[in-house]
């Protein structure tokens, strides 16, 4: 069985291998999709950004971040103690909730989402007990719920006892989701490195605890949306000049 001292030691260590801001600052001028890819390479973004043709369309984009996503989610499960392993795979379906909400608003399945198999039974019917977004069916009817609900079903699969920083660390990532809502455009990417410097603060605060794991994935998912943001800007405009 995996203990919280190998999660934490291989979490720490991952967590050294993030981008290094120079990293950052080359893929944000690099002018075109396959000049950002070359870039990524050598680079711990070759491990999200692998398998990405330069002419890939937003659609392909979007699919492949979501299975990079998972992917990194199932690994970090698979690095903690079984009690918690539910609760850190629950954390997959985040990226999911604006489909999700999309696809409940509207009620019918748009052929973009054919292209990923955890999207095929979506519709108007809330997702089937066999869907890995099962736990989210009671919200389907009052899509601005999901992420209440996904909360909640999160907090059910936190096993009793000391967790370290984890409720400040929810506490974080919702104070940050609020000011988001209510920020201009321009505010977002300051809204995003003081979330990044709390995260960072609390991944180290939590030292050998189960809290570890979720600070962990919450950077990393800020690493991917910003990753995210770079590719979509250069394949829906793919002859807009860069900003200065």
């Amino acid at each position: 069985m995996a203990s919280i001292e190998y999660a934490c030691a291989r979490l720490a260590a991952r967590y050294g291998q993030r981008p290094r801001v120079a990293q950052w600052h080359r893929i944000e001028h690099a002018r075109t999709q396959g000049a950002l890819l070359d870039t990524a390479r050598g680079t711990p973004l070759e491990r999200l950004t692998a398998g990405l043709s330069a002419d890939a369309d937003a659609h392909a984009v979007e699919s492949l971040l979501r299975r990079r996503w998972r992917a990194l989610v199932a690994e970090v499960a698979a690095w903690m103690p079984e009690p918690w392993q539910p609760a850190v795979r629950w954390c997959a379906v985040l990226p999911d909730l604006p489909v999700l909400a999309h696809a409940a608003r509207r009620g019918t399945r748009s052929r973009w989402m054919d292209g990923d198999p955890h999207y095929r039974d979506l519709a108007a019917a809330p997702p089937s007990a066999s869907s890995p977004f099962a736990p989210l069916a009671s919200a389907w009817a009052t899509p601005e719920t999901l992420g209440a609900a996904w909360q909640r079903e999160f907090r059910a699969r936190v096993p009793a006892g000391d967790a370290g920083p984890l409720p400040e660390i929810e506490r974080a990532v919702c104070r940050h989701l609020a000011a988001f809502r209510d920020t201009d455009l321009d505010d977002g990417t300051l809204l995003r490195r003081r979330l990044d410097d709390t995260l960072a603060a609390l991944f180290r605060r939590a030292g050998f605890s189960p809290a570890a794991a979720f600070a962990f994935l919450a950077i990393a998912l800020l690493d991917l949306e910003r990753l995210r943001g770079e590719l979509l800007r250069r394949a829906v405009f793919p002859n807009r000049a860069l900003a200065a």
